[in-house]
This record gives structure tokens, C-alpha cells and sequence, in this order.
């Protein structure tokens, strides 16, 4: 909002090719000033129809009906000045603009297509800057990265998977060490009970 009005001002200072467009055109700043921004875009729209290819009014009535909440009308306003105007710190400008319009409208890559465009015309414009970066904060808010999310979920039914096979390999060995301990259990015991022979009958 603060670039719309800076903008307008700086417009407000441009010469003019007539003392009358001159008049008209502040006459429009004033009631932008004062708040009044139906009653400028009245004014600069006359003097669109006077000069169609002033620049200038037809900025200021882009801003105008920006503040109205006309936002397709100024965006339409905005794309023509950036498409036709000669002017690269005025295309500059209406890109900019045309990306607060389009973040407000949660346009979110549109914007930042819109921003870096006036970027690179205008490359000292903190502003524009600074605006493409909050732009590209909320869009990896909105749309998170899902490829670490992805590759998280692979290894995890990985490690699954791993484990049971080292517990069956285990269980394996300790079924073999049972068997063995067991004949050896066994083999003791056989060569015990033919050392004894009839040792039972001692025990009546």
C-alpha cells in the first residue's frame, strides 16, 4: 500500500505537456489525498479521454480504483503500463503494484512472477524486494516441501523390515545352540546311566 501512494505522488511531480492536463491531473491527486478516490478516478478518467496516451492519469486511475477495491479494473490498468509504457521505472512501478494486488488476492506465484519482473527494471527498489521475499515466506508456509516427507516415510517400513529379519537369523542361532546343548544333555546322560547299570536297585 505505502509503494501505491509513493508512487502516485512522484507522478504527481512529473512535468506535464499542458497547463490543463497539468490542473486535471492535480485536481485528481488532491481528491486522492483527501481520500476521495471515486471522485478521482472521475477526474483522471476525462482526462484519459482527452489524452489516451497519458500515462500517467491512467497510473493514478489504476491506484484510484485500487483503493476501491476495483481490483480487475486496476490490474487491468496495471498490466497495459507495463506492457506499453517506455518508461522503465514506470513499468516498474506498475509491476510492482501489480503484485501487491495479486498478494492480496493470495496470488501467490503470480506476485512473485510480478516482482521479480519489477526487480529486474528497477533493481534498487527495497521495497519490491522486500515484498518478494514475504511473498515467498507464505507460499513455502502454504505449500510445505513433501520430499523429505517422503523419503522419512521410505526408510521407516525400511528399518521395519530390517529388524525382523535379524531377530529370525538370531532366533535361528539360539535354536541351534538349544539343540546342541540338548544332545549334549542327552549323551551325558546316556554315558551316566551306563556307568551305573543296575545302580537302581541300591535305593530299595
Amino acid at each position: 500500500m505505502r509503494i501505491l501512494f509513493f508512487t502516485f505522488i512522484c507522478l504527481a511531480y512529473q512535468p506535464l505537456m499542458a497547463q490543463t492536463s497539468a490542473s486535471s491531473l492535480g485536481e485528481g491527486n488532491r481528491l486522492y489525498r483527501e481520500q476521495q478516490y471515486d471522485k478521482a478516478e472521475a477526474v483522471y478518467e476525462k482526462l484519459i479521454q482527452q489524452q489516451p496516451s497519458g500515462e500517467k492519469a491512467k497510473f493514478n486511475r489504476a491506484n484510484a480504483q485500487h483503493k476501491q477495491g476495483k481490483q480487475e479494473e486496476a490490474m487491468k490498468g496495471y498490466t497495459e503500463i507495463a506492457e506499453s509504457s517506455k518508461d522503465p521505472l514506470r513499468k516498474a512501478a506498475a509491476l510492482y503494484n501489480k503484485g501487491v494486488v495479486l498478494t492480496k488476492d493470495k496470488k501467490l506465484e503470480e506476485s512473485i512472477a510480478a516482482y521479480k519482473a519489477a526487480l529486474r527494471l528497477n533493481p534498487v527498489d527495497t521495497a519490491a524486494r522486500e515484498n518478494l521475499q514475504k511473498a515467498l515466506l507464505e507460499l513455502k508456509k502454504k505449500n510445505p516441501p513433501k520430499k523429505e516427507e517422503k523419503k522419512d516415510q521410505q526408510k521407516k517400513p525400511q528399518k521395519k523390515q530390517q529388524q525382523p529379519k535379524m531377530s529370525q537369523k538370531e532366533a535361528e542361532q539360539r535354536l541351534k545352540l538349544l539343540s546342541q546343548k540338548e544332545k549334549e544333555v542327552n549323551q551325558r546322560l546316556q554315558k551316566e546311566k551306563s556307568k551305573t547299570g543296575g545302580g537302581q536297585a541300591k535305593d530299595w
